[in-house]
């Protein structure tokens, strides 16, 4: 049998919330010890309840989620963080945190349970929707052609 993991969820909408809660009680692999609505309640249930995975909105009240996770990765560099936000413009700020993972919330219900294996064990998953600039693609990005000739 896996071992079970301790889920800190941080989102600021209840019914996004509800429904992370409801998909994970479906597990016996995952299990929430606390939730949070804004980012200093984030911070300080991180600090408190020491979980294994934390899933992280970018839209918090009060506080960024890339904040949150500057603080609570600054007091504990082992903690392994997983952003799941609709902000597809924020990835590279987000896992430039030391985060491990950032998927779409509308992709959930497909990548979900992929990256928070793959982040429980310290490996990067970035949500195929997700563009990086370091992802792109060659041929999307606009390109000049250059010429030199003798005179």
């Amino acid at each position: 049998m896996d071992v079970i993991s301790r889920v800190l969820v941080v989102d600021d909408f209840e019914p996004w919330r509800s429904y992370l809660r409801g998909a994970l009680q479906a597990t016996v692999k995952w299990k929430i010890v606390g939730e949070a609505a804004d980012g200093p309640e984030a911070i300080q249930k991180a600090e408190a309840l020491k979980p294994d995975l934390i899933l992280l909105d970018v839209g918090l009240p009060t506080l960024s989620g890339i904040k949150v996770a500057e603080k609570i990765l600054a007091s504990n560099p082992a903690q392994r963080i997983l952003f799941i936000s609709e902000h597809r413009a924020l990835a590279e700020g987000a896992l430039g945190t030391g985060a491990c993972g950032y998927i779409i919330k509308s992709d959930a219900g497909v990548e979900l349970f992929p990256a928070m294996e793959a982040v429980a064990k310290g490996r990067r998953f970035v949500g195929s929707n997700v563009a990086l600039p370091s992802d792109s693609n060659p041929e999307s990005v606009p390109q000049h052609e250059a010429g030199f000739y003798g005179r």
